[in-house]
């Protein structure tokens, strides 16, 4: 397990899958606005779901945040497209709607930072969200990240395409 302030990243367990199908995948407009793969209806219990717990991957590293004081599921923190040549790897979270807007981004942020550069020994991490995201824009502010640019009208969102923002932090610029 890893510590935060507030929250802990640990390994997902199945307990954790139906909620994190409920709260997060069916909600079909976050997930169409958090993913550039297409929603599609998955039946409970579905082997295809994206919180199915798998084996260990070299290219991801899957965990649930869990909030520490209650010891409550509170969403899913991820390093995916990890590059152990270039050294670089991308990042994601999502909380459930009962525990954003309580700080748990920007901490479950800088623990997955600490995770990547200093287990995995990675130079880069970067993360990909709408222009329109401001409390992820926010919460990857706090955490040290840059933004580098936007890639223009590049996700297909609810129904018309967005602009992206692209956010990157080096191991040199992390306060860890």
């Amino acid at each position: 397990m890893l510590q935060g302030t507030h929250i802990t990243l640990r390994a997902r367990h199945e307990t954790d899958v139906p909620v994190l199908q409920t709260e997060l995948y069916d909600d079909v407009a976050t997930r169409s606005r958090a993913d550039s793969r297409p929603w599609r209806p998955l039946p409970p219990g579905s082997t295809q779901s994206p919180y199915v717990v798998s084996g260990a991957s070299d290219e991801a590293a899957c965990f649930s945040v869990v909030e520490t004081a209650s010891g409550e599921l509170a969403g899913e923190a991820l390093l995916w497209g990890i590059d152990l040549h270039n050294r670089t790897a991308h990042l994601g979270i999502a909380l459930r709607p009962g525990h954003r807007g309580r700080g748990f981004a920007t901490d479950a942020l800088r623990v997955l930072c600490r995770y990547g550069f200093t287990v995995l020994g990675l130079n880069r991490l970067q993360l990909e969200t709408l222009t329109d995201n401001a409390p992820m824009v926010r919460a990857a502010t706090a955490a040290g990240f840059t933004t580098e640019g936007t890639l223009r009208r590049s996700a297909w969102a609810c129904g018309e395409f967005r602009d992206q923002a692209v956010l990157g932090l080096l191991v040199e610029e992390w306060q860890g």
